[in-house]
């Protein structure tokens, strides 16, 4: 049943909350038994029956009223365990007062002394597992869902300096005369790059791909990302002098050795992220049909493989397709699926509901828009068509699927699934789409001399990030595996000051 509720009634609804807040609050201050009892702000979003067909964005954003509203909930705790839960620290109780005062220029830039993508963390980051999950609001309701929707509102304000014209430039200090090569446009990249630059350093940044942006631009799809934000933001860090060298894979085109010995570059920073995927290593997973879930992601988003009549790649016409795994990825992809014409979309996890890695509010977006869910199930080989038709013969037809119980919980806290012997089952499909998660790329380190990494090819650094190797920092997915957009972030914050800090000695002055 759709129970959507339009942009139109939470704005209505958001209205009257506002006027009667301004009313009752006029000269009386508002107390914490106050606040507490305001209702969160629900997030305006797309119908569910109109969006899935569609690319564009499925959340709507808040309107001015509401997050008046929102922020008014905020307890202002003075030992703001928000800002301890969020990866770079950002200042959230200041940033949310400034909201309260309809100040939102103000409030923008308070989170931009510490993260200058706001527009793309309040959509992407889970901060119901970061500085949500800490809230004081949250905690007094015994509900996370009840916390202060700091991302929401740090979506607003971001948008709003957007669609005002009001974005600003970051000063820049003055020249050092000092090169930092930063190798990656993903969040750590351009984090590291906004930094050093700030500090007044000649920084160029390196991207194998043809576009910037790294796992933002190819791995979220525009109906949680829009580009045209992605491509702002990039714009501003131009704006502040950054340079981008487009289709430069280091490790090919150059080496890091050439970087630092021979074009004068005095510190380097990898941030080339985990895009190698992982597959699940049954029979027939070299079938045609069968994708991971970054070629199926990375056709539709940076390619556009959706605007199939002049879409720079093809893409694979299905009726039923099958995506494997439980995380964010498995989730984009399925609803990519949907978008990009598919009748029938299946999500097959291990283990339950309870279990998945995934943001609830996306499992409830792919819920609403008609994708199903097989839990405690996954497959185990894949079939295809053997024919003498050259159209059909290799491609992918069904899986056989097992079922599964849940047992003692892993190290990750979550319990294990186990197989049921004996519960091989059939499930007819026409793509399968492998979300399992990525490796790192062992490139660097294969062409690099003294760049040390674990057994799975992350990076190795200490506690102020720097590598093996003399001059050379590294963060993000390449260090941590797969993660978020804010704990990369948070790695290249750290990395950019232990740069900054290694140029500015004497030694290298």
């Amino acid at each position: 049943m759709n129970t959507h509720v339009s942009k139109e009634q939470l704005a209505e609804k958001a209205k009257i909350a506002y006027e009667d807040i301004k009313q009752k609050y006029a000269v009386t201050p508002i107390t914490t038994r106050e606040r507490l009892a305001i209702p969160p702000e629900d997030m305006p979003t797309g119908d569910p029956k109109i969006r899935a067909r569609r690319i564009e964005e499925v959340a709507l954003g808040y309107t001015q009223e509401q997050a008046i509203v929102e922020a008014t909930r905020c307890l202002q705790c003075k030992n703001e365990p928000c800002v301890q839960g969020c990866p770079v620290n950002i200042a959230i109780p200041q940033f949310i007062a400034k909201i309260t005062a309809g100040n939102f220029k103000a409030a923008v830039d308070t989170i931009k002394r510490t993260n200058l993508l706001p527009a793309v963390c309040g959509r992407v980051c889970p901060q119901e597992k970061q500085c949500q999950s800490v809230c004081t609001v949250g905690k007094i309701h015994k509900s996370v869902d009840k916390a202060v929707s700091i991302g929401r509102l740090e979506r607003f304000v971001a948008d709003w300096e957007r669609e005002h014209n009001e974005i600003t430039v970051p000063e820049v200090a003055p020249a050092t005369g000092k090169k930092v090569a930063v190798i990656g446009s993903g969040p750590a990249g351009l984090t590291v790059a906004a930094d050093c630059r700030r500090a007044g350093h000649d920084v160029t940044v390196f991207e194998a791909m043809h576009k910037a942006g790294g796992v933002m631009l190819y791995g979220i799809p525009e109906f949680r990302l829009p580009k045209e934000i992605l491509t702002t933001e990039i714009a501003n860090l131009k704006k502040m002098g950054v340079r981008f060298e487009l289709n430069a894979l280091i490790g090919r085109t150059t080496t890091l050795e050439q970087l630092l010995n021979e074009k004068g570059y005095n510190a380097a920073f990898i941030g080339t992220g985990a895009g190698l995927p992982k597959f699940l290593g049954i029979p027939g997973e070299n079938y045609i049909g069968v994708f991971s879930a970054n070629e199926y992601l990375t056709r539709a988003n940076l390619m556009k493989a959706y605007e199939e009549e002049k879409a720079a790649t093809p893409f694979y016409h299905a009726k039923h397709v099958v995506v494997v795994g439980g995380g964010n990825v498995a989730m984009d992809a399925a609803r990519m699926a949907l978008r990009l014409g598919v009748a029938q979309v299946s999500v097959i996890y291990r283990r339950t509901r309870a279990e998945m890695p995934a943001r609830k509010e996306e499992v409830l977006h792919a819920e609403e828009e008609g994708i199903n869910f097989r839990f405690l199930e996954n497959p185990v080989r894949i079939c295809a068509v053997h024919s003498d038709d050259p159209l059909r013969d290799g491609r992918v037809c069904a899986i056989i699927a097992q079922r599964y119980e849940l047992g003692e919980p892993d190290a990750s806290g979550r319990r294990s699934p186990v197989a049921i012997a004996g519960s091989e089952h059939e499930i007819a499909c026409d793509t399968v789409v492998v979300a399992l998660g990525n490796e790192s790329n062992p490139l660097l380190v294969r062409t690099t001399s003294g760049l040390a990494a674990d057994s799975r090819g992350h990076l190795i650094v200490d506690e102020k990030q720097e590598t093996s190797h003399t001059n050379v920092w590294a963060g993000g997915d390449i260090v941590l595996g797969s993660a978020t957009v804010i704990l990369a972030m948070g790695e290249g914050r750290k990395a950019a000051a232990a740069i900054n800090e290694y140029l500015a000695t004497e030694k290298n002055a």
